[in-house]
């Protein structure tokens, strides 16, 4: 099977109720339709450093920002087909890059074990990411279930919803089972417009009624903030105390 590798395009953000959701998915009716996959359980393994200093460059909103995963749209196992994805995002713009390949052949490469039997443009970029961070590992793992809409005009408009978003530190496997600590607040639903150009007249007018704005809102960023900084806040300030002890 075919899988598109190379993204370039908005993705644009907004947190809506239950109530909000319905109202879009009442006005896209029309022009869009669910995907042949239905309602999806995503688990993805983020890569970081120790000191987690991609996400923490991430959430400093700068010009650039990049970060690297690994995707899987069922519970994987060894032989199972998973995406190693390197994203960027650059002036408002996401770029994305991605390779599928074995779960346990990407996870064999990512840790440094064995170079992925595939040699593209796409694994050399990886490389070199793999290479200029030097002590990237799995950090967290977050899942979520999402419905995707496909515009029926054959555009690359689409339109995603999120919930039941769960992250964890422990058990850091795509053939593990979904749970973890939730970081979406009760009750919403995190909606994401993806496009290369405009949002259709159709769509501006539901978010205009319906008064949805747009927000910023990392998946691993909220991750981060909720879970993994008060621990290692924590940590931090025991090893100062201890430090201060000794002296």
């Amino acid at each position: 099977m075919a899988f598109q590798t190379v993204f370039k395009r908005y993705e644009l953000k907004y947190m809506l109720t239950l109530e909000q959701k319905e109202k879009v998915l009442e006005a896209i009716a029309p022009y869009m339709k669910l995907d042949k996959y239905g309602r999806t359980t995503i688990r993805n393994l983020y890569y970081d450093t120790d000191t987690y200093l991609l996400i923490r460059r991430s959430i400093e909103k700068p010009k650039y920002k990049e970060k690297l995963r690994v995707r899987s749209y069922s519970q994987a196992t060894d032989d199972s087909t998973v995406f190693v994805e390197l994203k960027k995002k650059h002036k408002h713009i996401v770029y994305k890059r991605r390779i599928s390949l074995p779960y346990k052949e990407a996870t064999r490469w990512l840790s440094g074990d064995k170079h992925t039997d595939k040699h593209t443009q796409i694994s050399k970029e990886i490389d070199y990411f793999l290479d200029y961070y030097g002590t990237l590992h799995p950090t967290l793992f977050l899942s979520y279930e999402r419905e995707a809409y496909y515009s029926n005009d054959g555009s690359d408009f689409r339109v995603t919803f999120d919930d039941t978003v769960l992250c964890r530190q422990n058990d850091l496997s795509l053939e593990s089972d979904v749970y973890g600590t939730s970081i979406l607040e009760k009750g919403k639903v995190l909606m994401e417009i993806k496009c290369s150009g405009g949002i259709p007249l159709w769509m501006t007018e539901v978010l205009s009624r319906e008064k949805i704005y747009k927000t910023s809102f990392s998946k691993y960023g909220t991750a981060y903030r909720t879970l993994i900084f008060p621990q290692t806040h924590t940590l931090n300030s025991y090893n100062r105390l201890e430090v201060t002890k000794n002296d």
